[in-house]
């Protein structure tokens, strides 16, 4: 079992990035094309869309500090303002607004339970979107009052996802843009 401070020394000195969970590391694993075209979708349309506004995406090189319990490089999060950096290195994400993973069928279970559950306790997100990569679908989680989340899920490529937190409405036909999937 791992601290968080021994945690981010190892991780800091790594080649590879690794998440952590409850005193465990665990190594990121490599990506399909689908995940990777995707991602870079996603990116460049948020970046498109912010232009000029205080709100800026990220990609999945900044670390999240979700709790003492959990890091992770989500696949996109966008910040909103001034960023809250854990420490010095200013390598710790603590106020995303919105993150973005993508869903593999390795990854599914984890992604839609203990990352939502861990996800959900981030007092500055206001939603959280998963992303399939094998299928045109967007699931959504908005943060309401009372700290109520609602789902909206997204299956057709003439659907737009709208992301009221940050002002913005990304065509799922643009997301999923030269996206191909394999053959089942």
């Amino acid at each position: 079992m791992l601290t968080e401070e021994q945690y981010l020394a190892l991780e800091r000195a790594a080649e590879f990035k690794s998440e952590f969970l409850d005193g465990e590391m665990f190594a990121r694993s490599s990506v399909s094309i689908q995940h990777a075209e995707l991602q870079t979708n996603i990116l460049c349309e948020l970046h498109e869309a912010l232009r000029g506004t205080r709100c800026e995406p990220l990609g999945s090189d900044l670390r999240v500090r979700v709790s003492s319990r959990m890091y992770t490089y989500p696949d996109v999060s966008v910040l909103c303002g001034k960023p809250l950096l854990a420490d010095d290195c200013q390598d710790v994400l603590l106020n995303p607004i919105v993150i973005v993973e993508i869903v593999s069928p390795s990854t599914e279970s984890y992604d839609r339970g203990p990352k939502l559950k861990h996800y959900r306790t981030i007092a500055s997100l206001q939603d959280y979107i998963l992303v399939n990569q094998s299928e045109i679908r967007i699931e959504q989680y908005t943060r309401q009052e009372n700290n109520l989340w609602i789902l909206r899920d997204y299956q057709t490529l003439d659907e737009e996802l709208a992301i009221k937190s940050i002002g913005v409405s990304l065509p799922l036909g643009r997301i999923y843009d030269r996206v191909e999937f394999p053959a089942s």
